[in-house]
């Protein structure tokens, strides 16, 4: 039977963020949102990892699976002087942990490497790699280094991929050597709250968010009114705890007792109340009068590997690989529809780049829904195609965001709940059509999926993969389609 006190190097880090979240991981699994997991997070640092097995050179990698295979299988390498392992697995009192790549030095003396997707060093990475030497050196190790390889974000890919520039390595030895103590009374003290069989009495903090989502949130807060300080749109997390430790928590009190903007008082006291929706025709007007025919509605997709696939890519850079354009050449003539989709496998930004500059005209009104994203995508087409560079900041310059009415609140509804993302205000607006209705989409339901789709569709056969494009165009192309229809419903409370 498993132990219940084992911890992981995971583990571990859960109880470094709230013993809490270890206690109910270990006692009440079920109770976990899965929500809080990203899945192209996830996969992208699997990716990374496997790539990173490399940077030394030749490794053997100590196959997942029975936990006592993989030590004894480490045992066996490190006896017969294997000088790179991955996944390399230890077990102490309790305690486990794969070393990303181990490096063996010989007479017990090693190297430990911790690799991350991230593209900098963070608390919660000390504790991991402290963590990590305390279960080697508790067996009779001696690490004589300890590291943290992360991705170098100014790296810029040539033609072939170079993982040497690719990943920053950073000596972690001294600091980690300096936490041996906190690491074994911290793991005493984890230990004795696993045992325990009564839920720690933690209350929620700042901690809940970081370093990650915790996935017990719901859990925590099931105790709070329905209406509560967490759900207020643009405040600040801090500021929320703030209100929370001082019991200041319920939509009520915080009308009475919290320094609130106007948005914010606007959601609350709609919440509260019955109220009609709040319109100001005469501001939304000024916003409309702006837009000019022949008008179109632009929307991107993009995905950000971790690995730039490119040539003259970034790791992370946004990599706009879709968009849809729908366009009236005249105030109310028929709408028309354009699309671009790039096949994977090869670098979809020139083509992109080129098709959105033969389907916007110079000098033409461009819509899009917060700007700021496409405006940037388009500033980055430009950089990096000086020929096409002229025509793209044409379109940038004549881009306006519809989302502007919604962020001044100039039309607010009880259901925008206090935002003005396109994901409230389209329910909002048209709470009962299922021809805008993402729910309704099959495959493809908002941005990360759609990012998720494209990331994987080089693997796909070709009957999934054009069920993967069917499903890409039809989610982009809802996304302007959407926008037109927003549009006309401004349209309709100015008349």
């Amino acid at each position: 039977m498993k132990n219940i006190t084992n911890i992981s190097k995971t583990l571990y880090c859960n109880g470094v963020q709230c013993p809490k979240m270890l206690w109910l991981k270990k006692h009440h699994p079920e109770l976990f949102d899965e929500s809080v997991m990203n899945q192209s997070v996830l996969d992208s640092g699997s990716e990374v990892g496997d790539l990173a097995m490399g940077l030394f050179g030749n490794f053997t990698e100590v196959p997942y699976g029975d936990l006592s295979e993989m030590i004894r299988k480490t045992d066996n390498l490190l006896a017969s002087e294997e000088q790179n392992i991955a996944e390399a697995s230890f077990t102490y009192d309790g305690l486990f942990c794969s070393v990303d790549i181990l490096r063996n030095l010989g007479g017990g003396n090693l190297e430990l490497y911790e690799v991350k997707s991230s593209t900098s060093v963070h608390d919660i990475h000390l504790h991991d790699v402290a963590y990590q030497m305390y279960v080697l050196e508790r067996l009779g190790y001696h690490v004589e280094k300890a590291c943290l390889v992360h991705i170098n974000r100014e790296y810029i890919r040539g033609r072939e991929l170079e993982i040497e520039k690719l990943f920053a390595i950073e000596e972690l030895t001294g600091m980690a050597r300096q936490m041996q103590g906190d690491v074994h009374e911290r793991v005493q003290t984890l230990k004795a709250c696993i045992l325990n069989p009564e839920e720690p009495c933690l209350d929620i903090g700042l901690h809940c968010w970081s370093p990650y989502d915790c996935g017990f949130w719901k859990h925590c807060t099931e105790a709070l009114p329905p209406l509560n300080v967490f759900y207020v749109s643009g405040m600040q997390k801090k500021t929320k705890i703030k209100y929370y430790a001082q019991g200041i928590v319920s939509f009520e009190d915080l009308l009475n007792k919290a320094k609130l903007n106007p948005g914010q008082k606007m959601q609350l006291q709609y919440e509260l109340e019955d109220t009609d929706a709040h319109i100001e025709p005469d501001k939304i007007k000024e916003f409309l009068d702006t837009l000019t025919y022949p008008l179109y509605f632009l929307d991107f997709e993009s995905f950000e590997p971790a690995i730039p696939l490119y040539e003259n890519s970034r790791p992370y850079d946004q990599i706009v690989f879709q968009y849809s354009l729908h366009y009236f050449e005249e105030e109310g003539g028929p709408l028309h529809h354009k699309e671009f989709l790039a096949m994977p496998g090869k670098d979809p930004r020139r083509e992109l780049a080129e098709q959105l500059c033969a389907d916007i005209p110079l000098g033409v009104c461009t819509l899009a829904y917060n700007m700021t994203f496409e405006k940037a995508r388009i500033k980055e087409l430009a950089e990096l195609y000086p020929d096409l560079a002229d025509h793209l900041m044409d379109i940038y310059g004549n881009i306006k965001d519809l989302m502007v009415p919604f962020q001044k609140k100039q039309y607010y509804t009880k259901a925008m709940q206090g935002s003005y993302s396109i994901k409230y205000v389209l329910p909002a607006l048209f709470p009962d059509d299922p021809a805008l209705d993402y729910h309704n989409l099959e495959g493809v339901h908002n941005g990360s999926e759609a990012s998720a789709a494209f990331a994987v569709m080089q693997k796909m056969n070709q009957e999934e993969l054009m069920s993967c494009r069917a499903n890409l165009l039809k989610y982009c192309g809802l996304d302007t389609f959407a926008m037109v229809r927003v549009l006309d419903r401004l349209k309709e409370k100015v008349k």
